[in-house]
């Protein structure tokens, strides 16, 4: 009996460490990955495993090192503007924007070979950007943040097999020790293509579009997407999970296009 005692006590103060070894040795993992030799994923140059040589990493990351004005909450780069047009027209209701890089290229590319090609290694190079970015910023993510990727609509999940936004929430959840819980969000119908519409229309669309799964009572969320353009998914998403009771809502993205959009 006292040894079955004995035994319950040890497993009841080892499991509750588990996730906590395993979120440690996914870490340890993805750094000895990165340190492997391979090709670079954009000019078959010497890389290290899954990531970029040094001329493309820097190629792709020009844009955040080039010292340009940005919007302090949806990071649209201000060139040549007096204010953010796209906060100005519609106060967003996200709190802040992290971007790895801007959508041009050869960034462009590896979202394409992710997204459409279908190379799975470019997620654990993508979520590097990105967490190196996170790293970076002046403000960051808070300590708990829970990290929760935009759901695909249906006939995305059925094209590609998958959903790119939760490859890389899952991979830089690793990579900056945070959980990912995408069942905190629902998309609850399909929705009309974005990629005409304006701003406005976007916004208008995507009312409705998803739903909180469980209460964010006191919550720090960060919802994780591969590219922005207008904010107006962010937004939506964002106001329902304030609505749900978050205290914060964040917005991590792959890439943030450079031109905002007409709300007409």
């Amino acid at each position: 009996m006292a040894y079955s005692g004995g035994l319950r006590a040890w497993l009841r103060s080892v499991v509750p460490q588990v996730p906590r070894v395993g979120a440690v040795l996914w870490r340890i993992g993805d750094r000895l990955f990165d340190a492997l030799p391979a090709d670079c994923l954009l000019c078959r140059g010497r890389a290290t495993a899954g990531g970029l040589c040094a001329p493309c990493h820097a190629a792709v990351t020009a844009s955040t090192r080039d010292g340009r004005r940005r919007c302090p909450t949806c990071a649209l780069p201000l060139e040549g503007l007096v204010g953010c047009p796209d906060c100005a027209a519609v106060a967003p209701a996200f709190d802040r924007v992290i971007a790895a890089f801007d959508y041009t290229f050869p960034g462009d590319l590896l979202i394409h070979y992710l997204k459409d090609e279908k190379r799975f290694a470019c997620a654990r190079v993508l979520s590097a950007l990105l967490a190196r970015r996170v790293r970076a910023d002046a403000v960051g993510l808070p300590c708990h943040t829970i990290l929760v990727p935009v759901p695909s609509s249906r006939a995305s999940v059925r094209r590609r097999g998958f959903n790119p936004a939760a490859e890389v929430a899952r991979a830089l959840a690793r990579r900056l020790g945070l959980a990912c819980r995408p069942t905190l969000l629902r998309r609850v119908r399909e929705g009309e293509r974005q990629a005409s519409l304006s701003r406005a229309a976007r916004i208008a669309n995507a009312q409705g579009l998803y739903v909180c799964g469980a209460r964010a009572d006191g919550c720090d969320i960060t919802i994780v997407d591969d590219v922005m353009t207008t904010g107006s998914t962010a937004h939506v998403i964002a106001r329902a999970f304030k609505n749900a009771g978050a205290a914060s809502v964040r917005v991590a993205v792959l890439a943030r296009t450079r031109h905002h959009l007409s709300s007409s």
